[in-house]
């Protein structure tokens, strides 16, 4: 179900839509997305577990390709941790809640990791340079890493399929 309500932005007070749509997730629950933009450059994006949540912890050892797949979600207040490459990427005041793959989190890290690099030194150039190396050797099944993900709102989770058991 979709619903959109027009009110005004929080920070520069024009009238926009904000939408609340409930998604089912297979094998998991049903989730609200509630979604805004401005054109000031406001926005908001959270995801909310339609059923009771509890602190939670999951990790997964990504070995190869069908470990890319495994569904994550990250509701705003997940911390994600992948030790072996020193990457924790905690909630802040701004932080969105997102819906994607262990692939699509490899991702986001590297698109940071490519922005750090424009204005490193030389020992985090090679800091960054040596993380996205394993990133793309973990792609490519030829590393592994251990990604975790806790929630003390129980709002994130990964997401194995139990028909490619994964579960």
């Amino acid at each position: 179900m979709r619903t959109v309500l027009r009110a005004p932005c929080p920070v520069c007070r024009e009238e926009i839509e904000y939408i609340y749509q409930t998604e089912e997730i297979p094998y998991f629950s049903e989730i609200l997305i509630e979604s805004a933009n401005c054109p000031c450059g406001w926005r908001m994006s959270d995801a909310f577990i339609m059923r009771e949540g509890v602190p939670g912890r999951d990790e997964l050892t990504v070995s190869g390709e069908e470990d890319l797949s495994v569904r994550v979600v990250r509701g705003s207040a997940g911390t994600i941790e992948v030790p072996e490459l020193g990457i924790e990427i905690k909630p802040g005041p701004a932080a969105e809640a997102f819906i994607s793959n262990v692939e699509g989190v490899l991702d986001r890290i590297d698109a940071v990791l490519e922005i750090a690099l424009r204005t490193a030194g030389a020992e985090e150039r090679e800091r960054c340079l040596a993380i996205r190396d394993r990133i793309a050797a973990v792609k490519r099944g030829e590393d592994r890493v251990t990604l975790i993900i806790e929630d003390p709102t129980g709002n994130s989770a990964l997401i194995r399929n139990p028909e490619d058991g994964c579960e």
